[in-house]
């Protein structure tokens, strides 16, 4: 491959392939912060779903009884020292009592906030957008802090390759790669240096790179094994460093 730039030709050499994996750019397992039983699973493996969507919806009789009475303490609480703010202007009651008034509506409310607090957490929701790669309970089910549901995003994908010890100091963050996965996804891509292991295994005379590569439309899946190349430059001419290529 060659480039024009400034007049001269520089032309791309790839040096020698090395093998990696496409791995999913981030990897979720998904458990639930309370016990409980499953009310309804509302997702199913290999769904798109939203960051927030909800994705298993536990059983909350209980806690929705003992929200609505602590909002109903609440109102009752609001709605007492708002008579009460009448009787300390008409000098019925202390400043203490009215203080005392106020205090309980605080707390009446707090009670609320928490009640609603524990409510919250019996619903189950996304923490990414990404796909549903497992669901590992049912309707009916009892669930604790075990993994529940998992999900990854593949946009864009992780590329994770280890390299001879030999590159270090010449592949450097930023630096372009051609990745091909394996069949049937057997092209090109170019992906970009995002990560560089400053620990070199001594056992292999290695260390390891990380690499991103773009999948928008999702044509790639995770868990391909894949090839991929740096270019080489020859030493005659300058390379140009162009994000845009």
């Amino acid at each position: 491959m060659t480039l024009l730039f400034n007049g001269a030709i520089a032309t791309i050499a790839y040096a020698e392939s090395y093998e990696c994996l496409l791995e999913a750019h981030v990897d979720v397992s998904v458990s639930s912060a309370v016990t409980g039983v499953v009310e309804r699973v509302l997702v199913k493996r290999g769904q798109a779903v939203r960051k927030g969507q909800v994705l298993i919806q536990l059983v909350r009789g209980i806690e929705i009884a003992a929200h609505k009475l602590a909002q109903a303490r609440a109102e009752f609480a609001a709605r007492t020292n708002l008579r009460n703010d009448e009787l300390v202007e008409e000098k019925l009651i202390s400043s203490n009592e009215k203080d005392a008034f106020e205090t309980d509506a605080l707390l009446a409310k707090l009670d609320e906030r928490e009640a609603l607090e524990v409510l919250k957490l019996r619903t189950i929701r996304s923490p990414i957008a990404g796909i549903v790669a497992d669901v590992a309970v049912e309707a009916g089910e009892f669930v604790d802090e075990e993994e529940i549901l998992r999900i990854v995003q593949l946009h864009p994908l992780n590329v994770e390759v280890v390299v001879p010890v030999s590159l270090y100091g010449r592949i450097e963050k930023g630096a372009t790669a051609q990745v091909r996965p394996e069949a049937p996804f057997d092209q090109d891509f170019d992906a970009e240096v995002v990560i560089v292991d400053r620990l070199v295994d001594a056992a292999s005379g290695t260390f390891g790179l990380r690499l991103e590569l773009p999948n928008a439309k999702g044509r790639l899946p995770a868990g391909l094994k894949c090839l991929v190349s740096f270019p080489e430059t020859d030493q005659n001419a300058a390379i140009p460093n162009t994000d845009e290529s």
